[in-house]
């Protein structure tokens, strides 16, 4: 898909070349050799105006040179470039091309490059924004015979050694957070646990990872009853599901990705409101990023060994449903009285956490739309992370900042913890309280995480956009999946 040529030569034939402008800024000298082929066209667009962050402007070739159209994608300021503003700009051409039906498309790498944006950055970019920017979500209404038409052909002009393969590095990350962008939007009664394991099943065939799917006999053999618990209410079959790839066997180190897999939730008998209840299908956002980081771990093959641990279960109510009041006993032994079963999150990642301990995971990264409380205190853009190891959320951190996934971590204070021992009946309480509602949520399954090293993120608001932006549509957003994967990819090194 992806090959590189060192100059732009106006006699190659390309349906569009994509460049980049900045505000205040001379044009590149490869910018400025089309710009005197277009007849100084997009030296006007500057003076137009046309150069800031998030313009773009279609100009046709009229057989001033082979490629048929040149996107000019506006960048800002160049002091104020980042690879944040630069993967956005980059979407937003990687959309037009999809509106536009394109097959064969070229680069200039170099007029993307600033202070903060070398040109191995840019070419990342490049990779990951065409993937993210082209995603459709599937519909299910009737089809037209017109038929679709992808990208075949991608030429990054720059002369710097290894853009090709830094392109295709991006791509697989965009592809990867594409994975569960897809496996979130899914209705519900097309992504039951059931469907949720196949397509765990899949990855791993894909991929050559070992594998296991727990079944609701072995589950109650071993004693997941947190899991069981929250499964109850539903006719549809819990799965613990399981994926391991061993990259390192010199190692005794595994890292653990635990998602939570909730591929429906209703509330239970804490029944949520009728409004945008639609929207639950995206309750297993964490086990959709944990399944994209896997897709990306599993074409990187890094030198380091990884766990995946999904359980997965609906959260519905019928006359087996769990109760307010109900008292269940974990895996780990623990009991917990449910004050709420809406909070059944972090009932089923108890025991995906402890079962992560018990195959051997040496530290562990859960990912969760776990609490509402998590959008009031941080909106939509940020996920939110509780931690017992200082050390591991730094890797987490440092990961976030090379994806551009924010994360903001919450305070793990002794007041917040003894807010969960507060049941008269069990060890542990599952709703304390609106009060610090995602704190004490993520804190919850740490309890659980024990000495372990742990980090929690939650992506109830991040997991899920409800508008368009240039990095994709309406719907999920696969969050996380491409920090997971740089979080193991970083162990590497």
């Amino acid at each position: 898909m992806f090959k590189t040529l060192p100059v732009f030569q106006s006699e190659n034939k390309h349906n569009v070349l994509i460049i980049g402008i900045f505000e205040e800024a001379p044009l590149h000298p490869e910018v400025e050799k089309v710009n005197n082929e277009l007849h100084k066209q997009i030296s006007k667009l500057k003076k137009m105006k046309k150069a800031k962050l998030g313009e773009r402007t279609i100009l046709y070739t009229m057989d001033n040179m082979n490629s048929e159209t040149v996107y000019v994608v506006g960048l800002g300021k160049k002091e104020d470039s980042t690879t944040e503003t630069i993967r956005e700009a980059i979407a937003s051409a990687s959309q037009q091309l999809k509106r536009d039906k394109i097959k064969k498309v070229a680069f200039l790498v170099e007029s993307f490059v600033s202070e903060s944006v070398d040109k191995n950055d840019a070419a990342v970019l490049i990779g990951e924004a065409l993937a993210l920017g082209t995603y459709t979500v599937l519909d299910y209404k009737e089809k037209t015979n017109e038929v679709d038409v992808n990208i075949e052909e991608v030429v990054l002009y720059g002369e710097e050694a290894g853009l090709k393969e830094a392109a295709q590095v991006g791509f697989t990350y965009g592809q990867g957070a594409n994975r569960a962008r897809k496996l979130v939007n899914t209705p519900g009664n097309l992504m039951t646990p059931t469907d949720l394991a196949e397509e765990a099943v899949a990855l791993a065939e894909k991929h050559g990872f070992e594998y296991e799917i727990l079944e609701r006999e072995e589950m109650e053999k071993l004693g997941m009853g947190a899991l069981l618990a929250v499964a109850a209410g539903s006719d549809q079959p819990p799965k613990m599901i399981v994926l391991k790839f061993s990259g390192n066997s010199s190692s005794d180190e595994i890292i653990g990705l635990v998602g939570k897999g909730l591929t429906f939730d209703s509330g239970g008998i804490s029944i949520k409101p009728r409004e945008n209840m639609h929207q639950m299908k995206m309750d297993m956002g964490g086990a959709a990023a944990v399944l994209g980081a896997m897709d990306i771990i599993g074409t990187v093959k890094p030198n380091v060994n990884v766990l995946a641990v999904i359980p997965s279960s609906e959260n519905l109510l019928n006359g087996s449903a769990l109760k307010p009041g109900d008292v269940i006993t974990s895996l780990s032994g623990k009991t917990i009285e449910v004050r709420n079963t809406d909070a059944e999150g972090r009932l089923i990642l108890a025991d995906g956490i402890t079962y992560a301990k018990q195959l051997g995971a040496t530290s562990i990264i859960d990912v969760a739309t776990l609490t509402g409380a998590v959008i009031i205190a941080l909106g939509d853009c940020t996920t939110g992370a509780v931690t017992n190891n200082e050390e591991l959320l730094e890797e987490v951190l440092e990961a976030s900042v090379e994806t551009g996934e924010w994360i903001w971590r919450l305070p793990n204070y002794a007041p917040y913890k003894k807010m969960l021992k507060t049941s008269d009946v069990a060890d542990l309480n599952n709703a304390p309280g609106r009060q610090a509602g995602s704190i004490t949520a993520g804190l919850f399954i740490g309890e659980f995480a024990e000495e372990t090293p742990w980090v929690h993120l939650d992506i109830a608001g991040t997991a899920w956009q409800s508008k368009t932006s240039n990095l994709g549509p309406l719907g999920g957003t696969g969050a996380m999946a491409r920090t997971l994967a740089q979080v193991v990819i970083n162990k590497e090194g």
